[in-house]
């Protein structure tokens, strides 16, 4: 019945002088999506086709829900633009769509082309009439209908379909530039990956971990939540960092007064993804705080952070609801992982009274405590990084190894 799918932009078509630039981008991401030489593409300037020959649409439309930038599609039919052939195309699809009860319908007629000869309101009654005529399933309801059918007339051809597919929205993934997304392994920072891809940021991910202080099943954690988000992403990859915090980590519970023991450690995290990001092209920080959630998320403690760092820091977040962030979580499949009970570097050690109002002056005073520069730095210098892709997830042996260990054989094996 159908052939095709119409694909629609959206706010794409807004963008101007950058408008070819866009939509380029977007047709590249749902040629990686999809992922199926046997389809075929027709490009408009406002839309495209996606041309099934006879493979699994519903296999196109998994593929087209991982791109951001696009608006809705829908599976349409074309036929030519005479009367006769618009009926007759406009039966089959209704009997097609129709169950084994009586549902409300409408019909929606738009003219792209306007020098077509029969006005919008004609054709919507023209088809209402023959539809309705020929099935006895269907009742007339122009307020609420269960079923609404839509023809278009465009300058080479007449479409008919039913539904429009609701898609991810935003703008495509890369074209606002790259960032660093500071990933812990709990449910928020996942969910602020997706919400920044969704708005066309490409990411990099940066995780610091403690091994043996910390588990590495919870570095693991930290793999398998890059391969989810890895979904959206250009190419099905995502870089991640693996930064070796436990020299700085342990330096901070050795100097620093437990109640600014958090405020401290993510000042110290701030700094080296700040140094790790400028490697990598990366304009800015992006992190899953959410105002008021935990004692670090406060606006002051946010605050005293964000001082360290001159890379502009983005929270996607920040005025979130936790059960709306639960739901975005359960929706790119991270939620299952990210509750898994293994400690990153901001759990394992929890002060029993952090606080939630930290003065700059004595975060500063605290630091002069201990040499934090030279860590900083030389734990820059040691990060590393492995490219998690969709499908390829590297595992990594929870016995007798540091995350660096690992990662460094992983190097050595890609390079073999």
């Amino acid at each position: 019945m159908y052939e095709r799918i119409l694909v629609r932009y959206g706010d794409l078509t807004l963008k101007g002088k950058n408008k070819k630039v866009f939509i380029k981008r977007v047709n590249d991401l749902i040629v990686q999506k999809v992922n199926n030489p046997n389809v075929k593409y027709e490009k408009n300037h406002d839309r495209l086709y996606i041309l099934l020959n006879g493979e699994n649409h519903e296999e196109v439309i998994n593929g087209l829900n991982l791109v951001s930038g696009l608006r809705s599609y829908s599976l349409v039919s074309k036929t030519e633009r005479d009367m006769d052939s618009i009926l007759a195309k406009s039966i089959e699809v209704v009997k097609g769509e129709l169950k084994d009860k009586v549902v409300t319908f409408k019909v929606e007629s738009k003219r792209s082309d306007k020098n077509y000869p029969i006005k919008s309101p004609e054709i919507t009654q023209q088809v209402a009439g023959y539809v309705l005529k020929n099935t006895d399933m269907l009742k007339v309801d122009v307020h609420n209908p269960e079923l609404t059918l839509h023809v278009e007339i465009r300058p080479d051809a007449a479409f008919v379909y039913c539904k429009k597919i609701k898609g991810m929205g935003g703008f495509p993934v890369g074209v606002a530039g790259r960032g660093m997304l500071m990933l812990s392994g709990g449910i928020d920072s996942p969910v602020a990956g997706f919400l920044a891809m969704k708005q066309g940021v490409e990411i990099d991910c940066i995780h610091f971990e403690s091994t043996p202080l910390t588990s590495i099943e919870s570095a693991q954690k930290v793999v398998d939540l890059t391969e989810k988000m890895a979904k959206y992403a250009p190419r099905n990859k995502i870089r991640l960092h693996m930064v070796p915090f436990k020299e700085i980590h342990e330096a901070l519970l050795d100097n620093i007064p437990e109640s600014y023991n958090i405020t401290i450690m993510r000042r110290m995290m701030y700094r080296i993804a700040e140094g790790v990001g400028k490697k990598y092209q990366c304009k800015v920080l992006l992190c899953g705080d959410s105002i008021g959630q935990v004692a670090s998320q406060t606006l002051q403690s946010m605050v005293v952070i964000n001082d360290v760092v001159k890379i502009p820091i983005i929270r996607p977040l920040s005025t979130y609801d936790k059960l709306d962030i639960i739901d975005i979580s359960k929706k790119i499949d991270c939620f299952n992982i990210s509750i898994m009970p293994f400690e990153d570097c901001c759990t394992v050690y929890v002060p029993k009274k952090p606080t939630t109002s930290p003065r700059l002056d004595k975060c500063e005073q605290y630091e002069r405590h201990f040499d934090f520069t030279e860590l900083v730095e030389r734990t820059i210098e040691n990060t590393r990084f492995i490219n998690v892709e969709v499908g390829k997830t590297p595992h990594l042996p929870s016995l007798g190894f540091t995350v660096s260990e690992v990662i460094d054989e992983i190097i050595k094996e890609g390079e073999k």
